[in-house]
């Protein structure tokens, strides 16, 4: 379980340092990784800020979940909460990431 709770707090900080930009790193991000083409797919939704946001939540809803998984053995209570909250962004952040994705998609149709 340890392994799970180092996995958990390292995704969490990296969705904190994207979700606030901690000395520029979703900006050098979005730049180096998500606004290039993947094989013949042009950038999607990742590539916008709004859309970056988005994604990075998810990222730090993954590292709560996992942290609440790494948690249950000495604190319960408080790793089923954790484990609640990191899916229900989980799944409202991937709804909204969906959306973004058809959104950019449909703006890039002839």
């Amino acid at each position: 379980m340890r392994v799970v709770l180092a996995i958990g707090i390292v995704l969490t900080l990296l969705g904190v340092a994207w979700l606030l930009n901690v000395l520029g790193a979703a900006d050098y991000t979005i730049r180096r990784v998500t606004s290039r083409y993947l094989g013949t797919l042009p950038p999607g939704f990742a590539a916008t800020t709004r859309g970056f946001r988005v994604y990075a939540v998810l990222v730090l809803a993954v590292g709560v979940l996992c942290i609440g998984l790494g948690t249950t053995e000495r604190f319960l209570p408080l790793a089923a909460g954790l484990i609640v909250i990191g899916a229900i962004a989980f799944g409202i952040a991937s709804m909204l990431a969906i959306a973004g994705e058809v959104e950019v998609y449909r703006k890039h149709q002839p």
